[in-house]
This record gives structure tokens, C-alpha cells and sequence, in this order.
């Protein structure tokens, strides 16, 4: 947070005035004084600089344009999800079409989508069919996306991440 009026106690601050123009290296009493002569604050801006720099301004309205600002950076952040598509290794061409078609529903929205296999009992021993159930999957939804992590056995499961195309 920011020092303002009585709370600066340096002996020399390099002052700038209201409207930005420089006043020069003046003692802490008489920035202050220059200050309160215009009905505005005196605020330490750069306390690491030597001497620490000062601003004459109005407070309230400097902490209402900062939160103002904060605001509306918080408003143009965009938050991307995961999603996560379920497959299995002896899914049907149909299913097939259908989770592509809603992973690209999920893809135009600029979320990324994971892509899961869980293989059971015997299909452990046989994770390449399911890295080719993977890689048939992609074909179909592969103008919509990029594979930013390719099919990897991780236990019981087989992962795939896309993400939107740019």
C-alpha cells in the first residue's frame, strides 16, 4: 500500500506536482505543505528510489481508478477449462463420432478437452489398441485441434490433452 501524507517521514522526496510536472528535490515539510496549499494528498510513489519519489494527487479517486482498472483486467481474463471425453478401447465408429463431435463443440468454446481410455483386466496387457483408438480419434476431430500431449499409458488409464486450434 501506499504512504500517503503524514505517514512520510523522509527528510528529501522528489516531488511531482498534480499535473505531472516535476517540482524537484524538496524537504518532506514543505511537499506536504504544497500538498495541503492544493487540497490534494501527498503520495510516496517510489519508496526505493533515492530520494523516494512523491505525487500530489487525490487519493480516493487514485484507489478508485486502480480498483477500476483491476476490475475490468478481471473481466477480459478469459478462464480455460478441461474438459474430459470418456472412451472405451472396443467403442464403436458411431460413439466414436458422437464424443468427437462434442469435443469439438468443447474446442470452439477455447477450452482444452482430455481424453481418457481406462483399460480393465485383460486390456492392460494390450495398450497399443488403445493408443490406435487415440490416434483414430484425433483423425476426426484433428481441424479443430492440437495435441498437446500424446497418447500415454499412465497406469490403468491412456491420456491424450488437445487443445483449441489458433
Amino acid at each position: 500500500m501506499h504512504q500517503i501524507n503524514d505517514e512520510i517521514r523522509d527528510s528529501e522526496v522528489r516531488l511531482i506536482g498534480s499535473n505531472g510536472e516535476q517540482l524537484g528535490i524538496v524537504s518532506g515539510q514543505e511537499a506536504l505543505r504544497i500538498a495541503y496549499d492544493s487540497d490534494l494528498d501527498l503520495v510516496k510513489i517510489s519508496p526505493n528510489a533515492v530520494p523516494p519519489v512523491c505525487k500530489i494527487m487525490d487519493y480516493g479517486k487514485f484507489k478508485f481508478e486502480q480498483l477500476k482498472k483491476a476490475k475490468e483486467a478481471r473481466k477480459k481474463q478469459k478462464v480455460v477449462e478441461v474438459k474430459e471425453v470418456w472412451l472405451s478401447m472396443t467403442i464403436d465408429v458411431g460413439d466414436l463420432n458422437v464424443k468427437a463431435k462434442q469435443t469439438i463443440k468443447f474446442l470452439q468454446a477455447g477450452n482444452k478437452v482430455k481424453v481418457s481410455i481406462r483399460m480393465r483386466g485383460r486390456q492392460n496387457a494390450h495398450s497399443d489398441l488403445g493408443v490406435e483408438v487415440m490416434q483414430k480419434f484425433f483423425a476426426l476431430v484433428e481441424s479443430d485441434a492440437t495435441m498437446e500431449k500424446k497418447p500415454l499409458q499412465e497406469g490403468r488409464n491412456i491420456l491424450m490433452i488437445l487443445g483449441p486450434k489458433a
